[in-house]
């Protein structure tokens, strides 16, 4: 298969339109990953059309989470046993299923399980996406490439809010999906003719023990860190899911080190390079996923607006790092991750320390602003960490690194929004009023609400910094 600047071919020699199969690919992953958010300010629609509790409908999210969690590290067998073609279509077709399903279910069942048959399809959309790109572009332009795919994972899911809000202040939840659906349809038969057969097969045998360790530890592993959130650190339950996760993770990786040719070739950890980026990778992208969760309370609770408004405010944040994810894999591809990791870490810490003191008069354009630049730092690390990271690879080790940075991703995803979301409610609760005040004084009741609120909200940005700091220390290292 060729890089040059001439047609390139894929593995039988045949040659094929790499534009169109980047587009192609992009929409495809676009649509896959925006559905991660796109649910978070449509819920309380969807709790009080289906009637159904809060504790109830965010299961509607972490469902979609888990099964990523769950579809990732199985993508690098899949990748190696099944031609690339073959498994696009079957995840753009998943995933099409899902979302249909979704459009007309009538209640919280079968909305659910259209939710995880979508994220079946978009769990395998992330993996396959990095590993073609990663191939069928030569390494000194590999920035560039994940430049794109950096647009794509930072971009998707930031504008979720925002148009979640739009359609179902506009319409009804239920064109969520509807609108989702013909892109998705488009995109297959677009696929049918610009896929083409990229990554060499090796036909892997599948181990069945690996298999289900794999489910059992990252599905209980993320179960319980989701669930800490709603239910508390202290819960059984989610005490429990994190105890069995650990044990069945443990037990998983002991399998792939034993086995001559693993599921999931955990030996990339042996490239220092790999190991520093894909650590700090996980840390940035528990940072922006949980402080995502976290601006939107304040800016609802606090400042009484709209899903929609919170969702605006957030919005130039997620335009600037789109713009900025193919520059910076262009500054990559000519000087490298260190100095781009240093600056955007730099960035990133001196734009998080503002959010440590919000106040009730904190203006909404200084909210903006801050965010803004808060995503320029994270959109100068993010994706050429991963870059970096992958390029320390043998070609053979492609598709297992990816499969390992991104199911290090969603579980820190799934990590951070737990931590700070604990964070935030230890705080607030400690510091709630009496309930009674709100009978006898209730203007002071809701002032006392308030500070308890904000006191939450920046505690959890304090601990978002030392999220931050060590990865900072971190660049340091860098070559």
């Amino acid at each position: 298969m060729t890089h040059t600047n001439e047609r390139p071919t894929d593995i039988n020699g045949k040659p094929y339109n790499r534009p169109l199969l980047v587009a192609v690919m992009l929409v495809g992953a676009f649509v896959t990953i925006l559905n991660q958010t796109l649910l978070s300010t449509a819920l309380p629609h969807i709790m009080k059309d289906l009637d159904i509790l809060p504790s109830t409908g965010q299961w509607l999210t972490t469902a979609f989470m888990l099964t990523n969690g769950i579809m990732i590290p199985l993508t690098a067998l899949l990748i190696e046993k099944i031609s690339s073609k073959t498994l696009f279509l079957f995840a753009m077709i998943s995933f099409a299923i899902g979302t249909i399903i979704c459009a007309i279910s009538s209640g919280f069942e079968m909305l659910i399980i259209g939710r995880i048959i979508q994220a079946v399809g978009a769990g395998i959309m992330m993996p396959l996406l990095s590993v073609i790109f990663l191939t069928i572009f030569p390494i000194e332009r590999r920035g560039a490439a994940m430049g794109m795919v950096g647009l794509v994972i930072a971009f998707a899911p930031a504008i979720g809010p925002t148009v979640g809000g739009w359609i179902v202040d506009t319409w009804d939840w239920h064109y969520l999906f509807y609108i989702v659906f013909p892109i998705v349809i488009l995109d297959i038969i677009f696929a049918l003719f610009a896929m083409k057969n990229i990554v060499k097969l090796t036909n892997p045998k599948i181990d069945v023990l690996s298999v289900a360790l794999s489910t059992i530890g990252f599905g209980a592993f993320l179960y319980g860190f989701s669930s800490a959130g709603n239910d508390g650190w202290t819960d059984s339950i989610v005490l429990l899911s994190i105890a069995v996760g650990i044990i069945g993770i443990g037990l998983f990786t002991w399998r792939q080190l034993s086995l001559p040719k693993p599921m999931l070739e955990l030996r990339v950890f042996k490239s220092k390079v790999f190991l520093l980026t894909t650590i700090m990778g996980g840390v940035l992208f528990m940072s922006m996923i949980g402080s995502s969760m976290i601006l939107p309370i304040y800016i609802q609770q606090v400042h009484g607006k709209t899903a929609l408004y919170s969702g605006l405010i957030l919005l130039p944040g997620a335009l600037l790092m789109g713009v900025m994810g193919p520059i910076t894999g262009r500054i990559y591809d000519k000087f490298g991750a260190r100095w781009l990791a240093i600056v955007g870490l730099t960035i990133l810490t001196l734009s998080t320390i503002p959010f440590m003191f919000l106040h009730e008069d904190t203006a909404m354009w200084w909210i903006a602003v801050v965010y803004a630049v808060r995503f320029l730092g994270i959109s100068m690390v993010m994706m050429p960490l991963t870059t970096a990271g992958i390029n320390s690879l043998p070609m053979k080790q492609l598709s297992h690194g990816n499969a390992v940075n991104n199911t290090l991703r969603q579980i820190s995803g799934s990590i951070g929004t737990a931590v700070l979301i604990t964070i935030l409610s230890n705080v607030m609760n400690h510091n709630m009023p009496d309930k009674a005040m709100a009978m006898t004084d209730p203007l002071h009741f809701k002032k006392e609400m308030i500070d308890a609120t904000l006191l939450g909200i920046n505690a959890s940005f304090f601990s978002d910094v030392n999220f931050i700091i060590p990865c900072f220390i971190f660049s340091l290292f860098l070559k």
